[in-house]
């Protein structure tokens, strides 16, 4: 009965509207939609500084294809979320709990090169998030690129990455 009513009253207030686009088209990222970021690296000691000094480890384990190192900044429950954009195609959207994402930094000959740019840090309390632009290089060529969004909780004093989402393209790359 719940059901039905309710679909009824959706029905009612969809009446006349078009379908909804299978595939939106997707916008192409805008410095000016980004969160305000500053310019200057926060004090030493701030809140800012130790979000941004655990995505910088996380960096470090990614490019060091060092999986521990990445664990290590990691909440133990948590995952990842990438959108993978192909040039003409729909985006893929694809979740890695952390097992599966560590299991893509073993060890190898080449060499991985992750790097963010104008990092906007947002703090309430202990909850904090970071979002930045970055580039990605597989043995020193840009390989693909897009916006990490890093979503940290502070336990017990220390910053660990509660989720990790990423959408990843290969054209409109910086060189």
């Amino acid at each position: 009965m719940l059901l039905t009513l309710l679909t009824l009253t959706l029905a009612a207030q969809t009446a006349g509207l078009p379908p909804p686009a299978a595939n939106p088209p997707r916008s192409m990222p805008s410095p000016s939609k980004l969160p305000p970021a500053n310019p200057l690296a926060p004090p030493d000691g701030s809140d800012e500084r130790a979000v941004l000094a655990t995505v910088d480890r996380l960096l470090a384990g990614i490019n060091a294809r060092d999986a521990a190192a990445i664990g290590a900044t990691l909440r133990a429950e948590g995952g990842a979320t990438v959108v993978t954009e192909a040039g003409n195609g729909p985006a893929t959207v694809r979740y890695l709990a952390w097992p599966e994402l560590l299991a893509r930094f073993q060890p190898g000959p080449e060499t991985f090169d992750e790097r963010i740019s104008s990092p906007a840090v947002e703090i309430d309390g202990d909850v904090a998030m970071v979002w930045a632009p970055y580039v990605f290089r597989l043995n020193g060529t840009v390989h693909h690129c897009g916006t990490n969004h890093v979503s940290l909780v502070r336990e017990g004093g220390a910053w660990k990455i509660a989720s990790l989402s990423w959408n990843q393209r290969t054209t409109g790359c910086p060189a």
